[in-house]
């Protein structure tokens, strides 16, 4: 898979980071075993900021970062990242059971649970499942925003829609997907977002 500069870039980016806030992290369990150590609302509220943190920088680091088809991610480190970025929020997130998945595949994934997420500030409900090499990404909830022109131009080539950054992740699945040797199957309602990727995929 060729690695271009900004997923090169997102990569670095990543991991720079994730060690200092792993250390503030660390930091703060031993200063809530040292005896007058600061507790209360205010050590709470860093604490939580400091997970969000990290979860988000753990997730960047799959979605935005580079990978090869051999790389490996487990189910646990997946977990972890979920539960980590819906505590608290407004999505639950349901995942495989298998042990393991292709990198790649998460990656692909990790777009598109993001994806769903922009339309979804109200919250609501992603369930992602796995049949063979194929993988669906299933999103409801009571009240989805109007990214019509965003959820076209990833199935159509033919269309070019504008991203802003909060919405990178729709501009980059599509090179992804076809990085990878995937395609995508896409429905949206009012109710329900249904994506569905892998080789060969029917229209």
């Amino acid at each position: 898979m060729r690695n271009d500069l900004a997923t090169l870039v997102g990569s670095r980016i990543c991991h720079d980071l994730i060690s200092p806030i792993g250390a503030i992290g660390n930091g703060l369990e031993l200063l809530s075993l040292t005896d007058g150590a600061t507790s209360g609302a205010e050590m709470s509220l860093i604490s939580d900021s400091v997970q969000n943190a990290s979860a988000r920088i753990r997730f960047f680091r799959i979605a935005f970062g580079a990978s090869s088809a051999d790389q490996r991610v487990s189910r646990a480190e997946v977990l972890g990242i979920l539960e980590a970025n819906a505590r608290g929020g407004k999505i639950s997130y349901q995942w495989p059971t298998d042990v393991e998945q292709s990198r790649q595949d998460v990656r692909i994934a990790f777009l598109l649970l993001q994806c769903c997420e922009t339309a979804m500030p109200f919250g609501g409900d992603i369930v992602v499942t796995r049949d063979g090499p194929h993988w669906t990404v299933r999103a409801v909830a009571d009240r989805f925003k109007d990214l019509d022109d965003l959820w076209d131009g990833l199935i159509r080539h033919d269309l070019t829609p504008t991203h802003t950054a909060a919405q990178v992740q729709f501009a980059l699945l599509p090179q992804v997907l076809s990085e990878s040797g995937h395609t995508l199957k896409l429905n949206v309602t009012e109710l329900e977002i249904t994506a569905t990727f892998g080789p060969l995929i029917s229209a």
